[in-house]
């Protein structure tokens, strides 16, 4: 599916607040309930939207340390290491990157207590893992959901 500027509007302001109505894209673009509920469809049927979220803050739900790791593992472990670690409630993320680390991935944990928990209980617990470095975040200066257009 090819997507025009009014598709890019519809996303920019799905992006910016998923709540709002149909009647309200449309007012904003010019456009009937009817239209834009077509549109969205299409381009939630053709895989442009995955899903409709909520952005949780998660230091206001307890989650206070937020922490990103570099996890290098053996090349037979890879998938089994990423899948376990996709399945941990704590890991908010988790890629395959290139370069000189095999695993990223975002932990949000209640304190560092509960850091320290996971790190020795659940990611150093894990077969195949050959390295592990961790940074811990100070301060957010930008967050953002999804991709902008």
């Amino acid at each position: 599916m090819k997507i025009d500027e009014i598709d890019r509007k519809i996303l920019e302001l799905l992006t910016a607040n998923g709540r709002l109505s149909y009647v309200d894209i449309g007012k904003e673009l010019n456009l009937s309930r009817v239209a834009v509920r077509e549109r969205v469809s299409q381009l939630t049927e053709n895989g442009i939207i995955e899903r409709f979220t909520v952005v949780i803050n998660s230091e206001k739900v307890g989650k206070k340390v937020s922490g990103f790791f570099e996890v290098d593992c053996e090349p037979s472990s890879l998938v089994e290491v990423a899948q376990a670690l996709a399945d941990n409630p704590r890991v908010a993320s988790c890629y395959q990157m290139t370069g000189p680390s095999t695993l990223h991935m975002h932990v949000l944990v209640e304190d560092f207590t509960d850091l320290e928990k996971f790190i020795n209980n659940e990611l150093y617990a894990l077969d195949g893992i050959t390295r592990v470095e961790s940074h811990i975040l100070l301060r957010r200066f930008k967050s953002r959901n999804g991709l902008k257009l």
